[in-house]
């Protein structure tokens, strides 16, 4: 393993360990602390995620102009700054405002890190240290929430000690400088990068990928915006909260390190993904307990991890010499696409029809991708074998 590739991997896990801290806790403290309703809990997460369906064009350019790492330590002050912040934030619109930075901050960290793997990984090695590194930075998000959990055991919800939680994600985030800050004397290989609006028509020949990618998205950005607050709507507490994304993290984990064998088999891999987290979605509607709870986390754990490294790797095998900042920016900005649509939608049908009525409509919704991705399965096993 190159330095640059094990810079990235440390930084991942400590980026994982902060968002994990805050990210399962914030629906909660928004609701109960400053009195957000379910269509306000979804007009946070479409600020956090807005920016993500533009900045990783912009990223996308810069990063053959100003270099990866340069780009991953903005993100990384901007980032920790917006985490520290929302420790102080006293209504919707100040929450709403911070999350939109982090989203900003978001879109300097994850396409400048798969741009450095790309370029250090050697031939058939990039979904194995994508699919690492993913799993790394869910092994931080995995030990996050428990850290919160020991934070928040025995406190009120007078907001104090998520405010607590807060500052310390951002101290903790602030640390990923000391790993990425080094990556910028890294030697780089000599490059001749391009912007070019051909990587839009190049991803445009994956229909199948992007309507997969926009729907597991949507569903995504559903559970990491709107979920928390559904499971305590149902009796869930923190501390059981951070136990069930702890299950959530350790699937994604071990879900991430097979992906190397499961891109053997593109097309049924997607398939059986989009059809678990379609069932995951349905057996959240139903449930009622931890036990219930916890296994459709497991179900969404397999499917939220391995679509990632898979996906990413059937269009960067189409890009050409000198395209890969470009692909990586349009691919990222399909999936902030995704992530914005689904904490929107999950918070207005919550709002007219019931905490639990998203996961049905999400699984109706997931069924029908699910049965295109079966249908399509030959040409996802042909692209397969295109790209070794």
């Amino acid at each position: 393993m190159s330095r640059a590739i094990a810079l990235v991997n440390a930084t991942g896990i400590i980026i994982g360990v902060s968002y994990g801290m805050h990210g399962p806790i914030l629906p909660v403290f928004s609701s109960v602390a400053i009195g957000a309703s379910y269509a306000e809990l979804g007009l946070i997460g479409l600020a956090n995620f807005v920016p993500y369906m533009f900045v990783p064009l912009l990223v996308g350019l810069l990063l053959d102009r100003f270099g990866s790492a340069r780009l991953l330590i903005v993100g990384v002050a901007i980032n920790a700054t917006s985490l520290y912040l929302l420790s102080a934030a006293q209504s919707v619109p100040e929450i709403m405002a911070l999350r939109a930075m982090t989203g900003v901050a978001h879109a300097f960290f994850w396409p400048p890190s798969e741009a450095i793997l790309s370029e250090y990984s050697p031939r058939g090695a990039r979904v194995k240290n994508i699919a690492r590194f993913t799993g790394l930075f869910v092994g931080g998000f995995t030990v996050g929430p428990l850290l919160a959990s020991l934070m928040l055991a025995g406190a009120g919800e007078d907001g104090a000690a998520y405010r607590d939680v807060f500052a310390m994600s951002g101290y903790v985030l602030a640390a990923a400088l000391v790993t990425s800050i080094p990556l910028s004397r890294a030697r780089t290989r000599e490059r001749v990068q391009k912007w070019s609006l051909a990587a839009f028509r190049r991803i445009m020949a994956f229909p199948e990928v992007i309507a997969m990618l926009l729907y597991l998205t949507a569903a995504f950005g559903m559970v990491l915006t709107i979920y928390p607050a559904f499971l305590h709507e149902r009796g869930i507490g923190d501390v059981e909260i951070g136990v069930l994304f702890f299950a959530f993290g350790i699937s994604r984990i071990v879900s991430l390190f097979t992906a190397g064998r499961l891109a053997q088999r593109r097309g049924l891999t997607m398939s059986t993904v989009t059809a678990s987290i379609a069932g995951a979605l349905l057996l959240s509607f139903f449930a009622d307990g931890m036990a219930a709870f916890a296994a459709a986390m497991l179900l969404m754990g397999f499917g939220f991890s391995v679509f990632f490294p898979l996906t990413l790797d059937i269009v960067l095998g189409r890009a050409a010499r000198g395209e890969e900042g470009s692909m990586i920016g349009v691919y990222e900005t399909i999936f902030g696409i995704g992530w914005t649509a689904g904490p929107l939608a999950a918070g207005l049908i919550s709002q007219h029809w019931g905490g639990a009525a998203p996961y049905a409509a999400f699984f109706a919704a997931g069924a029908a991708v699910t049965a295109m991705a079966v249908a399509r399965r030959g040409r996802l096993e042909a692209r397969g074998r295109a790209n070794p």
